[in-house]
């Protein structure tokens, strides 16, 4: 099988979806790889070493998608990339469709089979969204505390120093990003506090953070009164199967907290948790309402692209070498956790809750049923 890697087209993102390494893995197997000159150099991988894995440099995107049945990328593919995608051909990707309906329709219309990364479900866990969200959610304290001390910033230092206490970090959410904020918070020595209405991740967390990470359970009621004392807040509630993430912050709470706070809304790609939030880019990170400052980078992962590509590419070309060897719809099939992943397929939406969500029940079929179908 052809399998091309083009360049990724959000701003700021570096990110690329083969290392050269994972590239390597598939033209061993006997497939050819075509990768877009200079898709890796932002995350520290040349063409150079593509071509010595046995990879094909493509001079544009073009080539790419006109020659391969299947595209990995990182993101879901942009306005621009709407008319490259075709029937039959096969994404990976990470494609957040429950937050943009244009993308959902365009995928629709080309009937690609789009196999969303952050759907692709072991009964472990999610393990291609699970990378992102370490990198996230360790991220999300290190930008919080920055934009403490920028311009607009309350000033407070997230470490604190002898004599004066360090900064309140309020994360919602205790899932694989909550649960990574909070390891990076406490590190830092801030005062955490972590809600969430799973017990059994809030005694887990219990478990193996230090005394300054407190957990609690998240009740409206909770998340009110901690959110007034916060310096940073980390929103990394989501909700399973492609939902829109939960929305857990007002205006109302935004008013209770020190001007010049800040919110990390790690959930902006699926609708973001607070009812101010909108997407923003790495060029322009943040806005600031009701007195607090805004980061929603839906990428923000891209900000270290390289640490990120290393991790994502590592699970995804394993899910890739299997749609590779015999065909998205086969390998679905075969694989329970690459069938849950099938979101677009012939034209069908095939996840109940992202049909909900754009009030496109219309266009939904079971996954399961599309692939038995004769």
């Amino acid at each position: 099988m052809n399998v091309g890697c083009p360049t990724e087209k959000m701003n700021g993102e570096e990110r690329v979806a083969l290392t050269p390494v994972a590239a390597a893995s598939f033209v061993k197997a006997g497939h050819r790889v075509l990768i877009q000159s200079g898709a890796g150099i932002g995350a520290g991988f040349p063409d150079r070493e593509y071509a010595e894995e046995g990879a094909v440099i493509a001079p544009s995107a073009i080539e790419v998608w006109e020659q391969c049945d299947l595209i990995m990328k990182i993101l879901e593919p942009q306005p621009e990339e709407y008319p490259l995608m075709r029937e039959r051909q096969t994404l990976l990707a990470f494609f957040g469709f429950a937050a943009n309906r244009a993308l959902t329709e365009a995928c629709l219309r080309s009937r690609a089979i789009c196999i969303a990364c952050e759907l692709v479900e072991e009964p472990w866990g999610l393990p291609l969204f699970k990378p992102v969200r370490e990198v996230v959610g360790r991220m999300s304290v290190i930008v919080g505390a920055y934009y403490l001390g920028h311009a607009g910033g309350s000033g407070v230092l997230a470490t604190g120093v002898p004599g004066v206490a360090p900064a309140n970090i309020l994360i919602l959410g205790a899932g694989v990003a909550g649960s990574n904020a909070a390891r990076t918070a406490s590190g830092l020595g801030a005062r955490v506090v972590v809600t969430d209405i799973d017990h059994k991740r809030l005694e887990h967390l219990s478990e193996i953070q230090p005394d300054n990470c407190v957990t609690i359970f998240g009740s409206e009621s909770a998340i009110t009164r901690e959110i007034a004392n916060a310096d940073i807040v980390i929103g990394a509630a989501l909700l399973p199967g492609g939902a829109v993430a939960p929305r857990l912050i007002t205006r109302k709470h935004l008013r209770t907290m020190r001007p010049g706070s800040v919110l990390v809304d790690l959930a902006i790609s699926m609708g973001g948790v607070s009812e101010t939030s909108r997407p923003t880019s790495h060029g322009e990170p943040v806005y600031t309402e009701e007195g607090v400052i805004h980061y929603c980078v839906p990428n923000m992962a891209g900000a270290y692209a390289r640490t990120a590509t290393i991790a994502i590419s590592n699970a995804t070309a394993l899910y890739g070498l299997e749609i590779a060897g015999c065909g998205a719809l086969e390998a679905c099939r075969r694989n329970k956790a690459l069938e849950k992943g099938l979101a677009v397929c012939a034209g069908r939406l095939t996840v109940e809750a992202v049909a909900e969500a754009l009030d496109m029940m219309d266009v939904y079929a079971d996954a399961e049923a599309e692939l038995h179908t004769p």
